[in-house]
């Protein structure tokens, strides 16, 4: 615990993350929050840091195992490739 830094710059960094997701809404539900908190979960992530981290999400790093994309998952069938 001594060695935790003691800084709010976490908080404020995710908050600024969320806030591009509330901003068009009058009132969060608690399936809004849901969606929102799947869909960050198994988003891969574009660039990191951390090598490893790059093309998959955060649920893959956790459990280790590959899934599908997240539309999938969602049972909105597989992805269509997109038309010029």
């Amino acid at each position: 615990m001594a060695q935790t830094p003691r800084s709010s710059a976490l908080v404020e960094n995710l908050n600024s993350r969320l806030r591009n997701y509330f901003t068009l809404r009058r009132q969060l539900g608690g399936s809004y929050l849901d969606l929102l908190q799947f869909f960050l979960n198994h988003r891969c992530f574009l660039r990191s840091r951390v090598p490893q981290r790059v093309g998959k999400s955060p649920a893959e790093l956790m459990t280790g195992q590959h899934h599908p994309h997240w539309l999938t998952l969602l049972g909105l069938g597989p992805l269509q490739p997109q038309r010029a």
